[in-house]
């Protein structure tokens, strides 16, 4: 008998209905995705403020799976669809609780952009549900559940906490990858966000085929990714100095993002209108720039909202922003999922 199904058997209160917002991330890098020592993968990443998953669970006669009018402009919305209503059938199985529910999505980030979208729906999913059904069940024990963190830790341990998060890669058995660090990431930061909504970053089998089709990562590049994350970017967070914190993130990404060049066409970033504005940015600014996961969306942090407008400002009036891209200036979450029952007041996770 799982977990799940043990939990279940001593439950009886269901809450009237469950809201929950989970939080998007960025993923900084990889710190070996060839596993020199044995362990594949390892992951930076950074959870941020906008682009939550947005769900909101209800009795129902039937199983019914809705999409908000908010969403009528975010593509990707058919295929939500289908997720969610498959991750309500896996957890019924699991748990053996199958009173019909009423899963409506009324926010989401656009799929395959970078944000971790596949991860944010399954928590929110997994947690709405057992939060109406009253059970107590940890988010790597839901993320196992629904076929997330195979790679990346960041999106699930991010959900429970927030902030900059490294872990450890998934274990030999698949199992989520450990959280080795988390630091709460400083307020004043500020994340430009760039993304091109005219192509999705590499996801599914596509995405199996180009790592299999990638070199061996050198162990020397693993060990100054690890030396920049654990040296550099850490306690440059921890101590609140901005500029090491840039320079190692940069470093890291631009290491990270020569190895999946191939990928994307020879270059670091998926959307070459995208590198086009933020390499001239590096030029003008101390920043962290670079491409979430498989992108396209781009991004560099900031020393302030003040130095981001100002950034922006002159990119627009340089020319070097094209027209289609879209910008967004955000922050860190330092808090990650939040919980409601039965009103439209939010509780943490």
């Amino acid at each position: 008998m799982s977990f799940l199904r043990s939990a279940a058997a001593s439950t009886s209160h269901h809450a009237r209905s469950v809201t929950v917002d989970a939080p998007a991330r960025l993923h900084l890098g990889f710190l070996d995705p060839n596993g020199s020592l044995g362990r594949r993968f390892a992951s930076l990443g950074l959870v941020i403020e906008g682009f939550e998953a947005r769900l909101a669970v209800s009795a129902a006669a039937r199983n019914a799976v809705e999409i908000g009018a908010g969403l009528g402009t975010v593509p990707g919305q058919d295929e939500n669809r289908e997720r969610i209503a498959r991750y309500l059938d896996l957890l019924q199985r699991e748990t053996g609780l199958d009173t019909p529910l009423s899963l409506r999505l009324n926010a989401a980030p656009p799929p395959h952009s970078g944000f971790g979208s596949g991860t944010q729906l399954a928590l929110a999913v997994g947690r709405a549900f057992c939060t109406w059904h009253g059970l107590e069940v940890p988010t790597r024990r839901l993320a196992a559940i629904l076929g997330r963190g195979k790679r990346s830790g960041v999106g699930i341990a991010g959900f429970d906490r927030g902030g900059l998060l490294l872990d450890g890669g998934p274990g030999a058995d698949g199992s989520a990858a450990p959280l080795l660090a988390h630091a709460t990431f400083p307020a004043e930061w500020t994340v430009m966000l760039v993304l091109d909504e005219r192509m999705d970053g590499l996801c599914g089998a596509a995405e199996r085929v180009a790592m299999d089709a990638l070199a061996p990562f050198p162990r020397a590049l693993a060990a100054d990714l690890s030396h920049q994350v654990l040296m550099r970017v850490l306690p440059a967070v921890i101590e609140r100095d901005f500029e090491p914190f840039a320079a190692g993130v940069s470093h890291v990404q631009r290491l990270i993002g020569d190895y999946f060049a191939p990928a994307q066409g020879g270059s670091m970033y998926t959307s070459a209108a995208v590198g086009h504005m933020l390499e001239w940015l590096r030029g003008i600014e101390a920043a962290a720039i670079g491409q979430s996961s498989w992108g396209p969306t781009g991004f560099a942090i900031l020393r302030s909202r003040a130095v981001a407008e100002r950034v922006l400002a002159a990119a627009r009036a340089a020319g070097v922003l094209d027209p289609a891209l879209r910008v967004v200036l955000t922050t860190a979450n330092n808090r990650g999922a939040r919980v409601g029952l039965g009103a439209p007041a939010l509780q943490r996770a």
